[in-house]
């Protein structure tokens, strides 16, 4: 079997555990093992990859396999990994990892809750290891179908109403993919679904790709917050339950990104290097809009929500730069993102379980009661705002540098623009910061609660150290990431 196939076959095996499970604590030890074991399978494949790569492999994608599934539309089981998906299979299990422990506390109907989880991952993982274009949107359906009922049945506030809005704008956004994909199947030439065989070999015409370069970047833009298609993601924030906040921003969102990447960008490059300014306008809204909308709001879980739409139009828009470094940079966003926005969730997650409120005006002087916790929101407010030596520092500037390669107003402008939400971040991560932890005591019965317990510190203890180990050593994940961006790059170079 294609060591691959293990990703998404873990948590179907975890399913399979939970099913027979008797009591939480056999739930427990399941997806403890299960999690730690998927985590293990991503470093492994991360120092695998790295030492094909060092031994002169130079295919756009390594660890390739592929099996007939319908041989009438010549559509296969198709895996391979480049340094992208590598990158965001690491992301994936470092959050199913984390969330594990974030859920441990979970106790209405804990079985029904931790097998859509695990079927919610069994989509993550299928999705960033096909590179077959119907086994792709088929993994992309698998993931977003547990998010109704994980926010609709274990959600709080107006949990069924953030969970239709978020189903139904994210099944709109499923449908301009599906007309996309469907096109480009058939104006490639090839008849063809090998996302590979379809960049180096296929010839969409010109007029097609005017038509379904759209289509396809709207359609994982909306998974990605794309202005005017952000409004699910904050409502659906709010609702979540802990863990699957952190699924949805750390890992989810970034199937947006990946399939801009992987489908938009890479299959359409001529259409891509044309149109870019228009999704690039959209893309540079979100970017500040996400950060004002931050500032203005109370609810530490919109307060995130709405952090996240600023973070993902960033990756974006550095997608739509269209240059390595910008590119790279983007990838990296996706990765850093990811981790501190599980971490913030999960630790808005934790700090709600003790005071019941998620409201900042009603909270204050957390830091001399839960210290523990303060701290880990401090550092996941630094690295949200772009500290040295923490990963949004180094995704940041690689962004910004990447951008600044484009000579012309247009593109200096909008980078400018954007470049202004590192002030306002700073506004918002200070002021939540100086609230939430050293203003003074709003409710005395705070000064009863607890610190955190030790699988709490577990999960906050390994994404933090993630998120420091990005910002104090990122050239061995810059150099994972540019060898899956460089080929998309140079068939962009060759579309110009």
């Amino acid at each position: 079997m294609n060591i691959l196939s293990l990703f998404p076959l873990i948590p179907l095996v975890m399913m399979l555990g939970l099913w027979i499970s008797k009591n939480t604590r056999q739930i427990h030890a399941v997806m403890v093992a299960g999690s730690s074991a998927l985590l293990a399978l991503a470093i492994y494949l991360v120092f695998h990859y790295l030492r094909l790569r060092e031994a002169g492999a130079t295919d756009a994608m390594l660890l390739t396999d592929s099996v007939v599934w319908y041989a009438p539309l010549n559509i296969h089981y198709a895996v391979g990994v480049d340094g992208i998906s590598v990158a965001m299979l690491l992301l994936s299990a470092i959050i199913v990892f984390t969330g594990t422990f974030a859920s441990w506390q979970m106790k209405s109907d804990v079985k029904a809750y931790f097998l859509w989880f695990c079927l919610l991952s069994v989509g993550v993982f299928g999705f960033f290891i096909t590179v077959d274009l119907f086994s792709m949107f088929m993994f992309y359906e698998v993931a977003l179908i547990p998010m109704y009922l994980l926010i609709g049945v274990w959600g709080s506030g107006r949990k069924n109403y953030s969970a239709m809005k978020l189903t139904l704008m994210l099944m709109g956004g499923s449908a301009l993919l599906m007309i996309g994909i469907l096109g480009i199947y058939y104006q490639s030439g090839l008849h063809s679904m090998n996302v590979v065989e379809i960049a180096e070999h296929g010839n969409i015409p010109m007029n097609w790709q005017y038509f379904l370069f759209p289509m396809t970047f709207v359609g994982f833009g909306v998974l990605g917050a794309m202005f005017p298609f952000h409004t699910w993601s904050p409502d659906g924030h709010a609702s979540a339950p802990t863990a699957v906040s952190m699924l949805h921003a750390g890992v989810l969102m970034k199937l947006g990104g990946y399939g801009c990447f992987r489908v938009a960008i890479y299959l359409m490059p001529q259409a891509a290097t044309e149109l870019a300014w228009i999704f690039l306008i959209l893309t540079g809204i979100s970017v500040v809009y996400g950060a004002f909308s931050a500032c203005v709001q109370t609810d530490l879980k919109y307060i995130n929500a709405y952090s996240s739409v600023s973070h993902c139009g960033l990756v974006l828009f550095a997608i739509l730069m269209l240059n390595t470094t910008a590119m790279t940079g983007a990838v990296m966003q996706m990765l850093s993102h990811g981790l501190m926005t599980a971490l913030f969730f999960a630790l808005i997650g934790m700090i709600y379980g003790r005071t019941h409120t998620r409201d900042i005006r009603e909270m204050g002087g957390l830091m001399q009661i839960m210290p523990f916790l303060s701290v880990c929101y401090v550092i996941a407010g630094l690295a949200s705002l772009g500290l040295p030596g923490l990963s949004g520092f180094v995704a940041e500037m690689t962004i910004f540098v990447g951008s600044f390669e484009h000579t012309d107003t247009f593109h200096r402008v909008f980078t400018i623009v954007a470049c202004t939400s590192i002030v306002i971040t700073a506004v918002y991560i200070l002021r939540v910061v100086g609230k939430l932890l050293f203003g003074a005591v709003q409710n005395e019965h705070h000064r009863e609660l607890t610190d955190a317990e030790w699988w709490e510190r577990l999960s906050a203890i390994t994404l933090i150290v993630c998120v420091a180990a990005i910002g104090c050593f990122p050239n061995w994940i810059a150099d994972l990431i540019r060898q899956g961006v460089e080929p998309i790059t140079n068939l962009l170079s060759q579309a110009l």
